[in-house]
This record gives structure tokens, C-alpha cells and sequence, in this order.
């Protein structure tokens, strides 16, 4: 990859900058190394969750609550190495091309959006409504994928790369809820100023959303972002028993209606479950078993897992 050397050499003139300003405090290097990382982190996050119109600096700074000094001083290190591109017309920036490679070989690394696609593309073709897939980032969920519907009224709350906190639509409710009891108190403890954003979900109401969540078996997010909007959420778990991603269906109000939702709960079921056999199948020799497709439930061991863990 020919722009390994230039990526190389532009992150070390950006965490020389990061040093250079640190060196008249207290800060060790390797404190002043890590700050400048996640400095860089929370630029490259802001930018991907930004318009396609691009940010400008000041919007930046304003984001990731730096001062402009350090904002200008680091988007000009990763513009020396194409992670971030300045639109010479307007002065505002965007993700650069290598963002776009690195991402392409992350993708190819994990595998999820290729291996999940083909069932998104099926969910999609039986009930005509755009579904989503989300996985999780720290305390966020992220939308990797979406299948557009074809129902005249499209319900687009979500790009691919946009992030929101855990528990705020189909896709983060569902993963929120099927984590385990202290890591979703670690979540909305976490979340709670982000939260604030969603006045109708409040942190009582958010627990509550989790309850009902997990004695249904999927997440239904009742408007609470975009009034008649709705979306509900199905968990796609690991071989391990936890949930590692979520497909979720948008769609106005009227069309997730209790007796719908009983019909496409029913298909989104049928679709994560294959999901998770595609995924297993990855990671366990031999062929999977069919009770893996069709039977298996959330947390209960599938037939390749007990294969796998006597083998052990």
C-alpha cells in the first residue's frame, strides 16, 4: 500500500505538533500522545457525522470542544496524509481519500457489511420498508448498512457512518437492551448529557424501553426522535451470546402497528438467526447444523457453539 509511508510520516508530524504544544505543561510524552490521538479521533468521528456539505474549522472546534489553535494544527497533519480533504472552494472539510481506504480494508477485515447484506436485501424485498444494520462503538450505535424500501414513504433517519447513543432508535434500543445488566447502567451513565438531546427519552423512560425490549424480544422505538416515525430492532448475538449487531426496520407509524410488527418480527427474526449462521460458519469448521438457522434463539448456545466448546 503505497500510502502507508506518507500516512506514517503525516501521523508524526501531527502527534509532533500534539508534543510541541505540551512540552510547556506537566504532561509526559506518553500522556501527550494518547491526548493527541483521541484529539484526532474525535475530529475524524466529527467529520464523518458531518453534512456532505463538509464542517469548517470553527464548527469543528465546536464539536469536539477544542480551541481553534489546536483544531487548525491538526486537521492541517491530516490533510498532509489525505485522512482529511479541504474543499478549496468553500474552505470546509471532509474525510479524505484514505479514510475511505482504510475503511475499505476494515471492512474487508470484519466482513460483517458483505457477509449481512444479502439478508437486508431479503427483509427489504418482503416487507418493502428500509432496514438498517448497527453495531456498537463504545457507548454508540453505528449504522454500517442500509437497504432502502420501496414503500412510496421512505423513513431515512439514518446514513451509513452515523452515530447515536445507545438506546435512541430501533437499531440502538435493541443494542443497548441485549447487553449485559452493568454494562447498559455503564452506557447511560455515560450517555446521560448526549441524552439530554432526546427530551422524550428520558433515562427513566430509557430503562423502561429496556425492560419491554427484553421481554418482547425486540426494541420498539415509538416515535420518540421523529413524531410518526417509528423503527423496532431485532439483536443479531455472537457465538458467545452477546449481541455484536442489530437489524432494524423505519417506517412511518401507521405501518408498525402491533398486528404488522407481530408478521415482521417474524421475518427479521428469521434473517438475524441466518445471519448468525452465516457468521458462525466463519469461524467453526464443519457444516452448521440447521437447528442454527432456524431454532436458535438469543444467549441460547446453537449446536456449532456446544460443538465448539467440547472441543475444547
Amino acid at each position: 500500500m503505497c500510502w502507508l509511508p506518507r500516512l506514517q510520516l503525516g501521523l508524526l508530524a501531527v502527534t509532533q505538533i500534539t508534543f510541541d504544544f505540551a512540552s510547556g505543561s506537566q504532561m509526559t510524552k506518553e500522556a501527550a500522545f494518547g491526548q493527541g490521538i483521541r484529539r484526532i479521533s474525535a475530529i475524524l468521528q466529527t467529520l464523518g457525522r458531518g453534512p456532505d456539505s463538509g464542517l469548517r474549522l470553527t464548527d469543528v472546534a465546536l464539536e469536539t470542544d477544542l480551541n481553534k489553535a489546536t483544531v487548525h494544527r491538526l486537521l492541517n497533519g491530516l490533510c498532509q496524509v489525505g485522512l482529511v480533504e479541504p474543499d478549496p472552494l468553500t474552505g470546509r472539510f471532509h474525510l479524505g481519500p484514505e479514510m475511505f481506504a482504510l475503511g475499505s480494508a476494515a471492512a474487508k477485515r470484519f466482513g460483517l457489511n458483505g457477509i449481512a447484506r444479502p439478508h437486508l436485501v431479503r427483509l427489504e424485498g418482503k416487507t418493502n420498508d428500509t432496514n438498517y444494520l448497527s453495531v456498537r462503538s463504545g457507548f454508540e450505535s453505528v449504522c454500517v448498512d442500509r437497504c432502502e424500501g420501496s414503500y412510496p414513504i421512505k423513513v431515512l433517519t439514518l446514513n451509513i457512518g452515523d452515530r447515536r447513543p445507545l438506546g435512541i432508535g430501533g437499531g440502538g434500543l435493541t443494542l443497548l437492551s441485549f447487553m449485559p445488566d452493568d454494562e447498559i447502567e455503564l452506557a447511560i451513565e455515560a450517555n446521560k448529557e448526549r441524552l439530554a438531546a432526546f427530551p422524550t427519552v428520558d433515562i427513566p423512560k430509557l430503562y423502561s424501553l429496556v425492560e419491554a425490549s427484553r421481554q418482547q424480544g425486540y426494541a420498539f422505538f415509538d416515535g420518540y426522535v421523529i413524531p410518526e416515525m417509528s423503527s423496532m430492532g431485532v439483536p443479531v448475538m455472537g457465538p458467545d451470546g452477546r449481541v455484536i449487531a442489530a437489524i432494524a426496520i423505519a417506517a412511518i407509524s401507521s405501518r408498525l402497528q402491533r398486528d404488522r410488527r407481530e408478521v415482521l418480527l417474524e421475518m427479521m427474526n428469521a434473517e438475524a438467526r441466518a445471519l448468525e449462521a452465516s457468521l458462525l460458519s466463519l469461524t467453526l469448521n464443519g457444516p452448521v447444523a440447521p437447528d442454527d438457522v432456524v431454532d436458535h434463539k438469543p444467549g441460547i448456545p446453537t449446536t456449532a457453539e456446544r460443538r465448539r466448546r467440547s472441543d475444547r
